[in-house]
């Protein structure tokens, strides 16, 4: 199993993108289509995970909203296979190339302990974001 993991813009993957997360929020958590695709979509630095060659896993940073995760989704024939974790070092490593000192993410409540694996720190009390729980985190990087 051969896996890369792409920084992109959304214009050369859009389809890919569009697919993983309509697949994983749209169709398995029920988010509205309308709330899936954003504004923020075409300033944000894309990540895409390729195992052996088909799109597998994606997430964003917005760089302009203080370093904000969002999207992280990885297709669920390659779950478990530490995707998400490759996905979240590259995005990571995003935040550090453009001087961010933290980042940040409304994490879904059944992913509180993958971000907490990676040393992000719950910040904020539970709350609903399109009908999901959710809570803050965030990481902050040493200097």
């Amino acid at each position: 199993m051969a896996i890369e993991i792409v920084r992109c813009e959304l214009s050369a993957y859009d389809s890919a993108i569009r697919t993983i997360r309509e697949t994983v929020f749209v169709a398995e958590q029920g988010v509205p289509v309308e709330l899936e695709m954003d504004d923020r979509d075409p300033i944000a630095k894309h990540v895409l995970a390729l195992v052996d060659g088909c799109p597998a896993g994606t997430a964003r940073l917005d760089i302009r909203h203080d370093g904000k995760i969002g999207r992280l989704a990885v297709l669920p024939s390659f779950r478990r296979r530490g995707l998400g974790r490759r996905i979240m070092e590259e995005i990571e490593s995003i935040g550090r190339d453009h001087q961010l000192s933290q980042l940040w993410c409304h994490a879904q409540k059944m992913a509180v302990p993958f971000y907490q694996s990676l040393g992000y720190d719950i910040t904020s009390p539970e709350f609903l974001e399109a009908g999901i729980v959710h809570c803050k985190m965030s990481k902050t990087f040493p200097t």
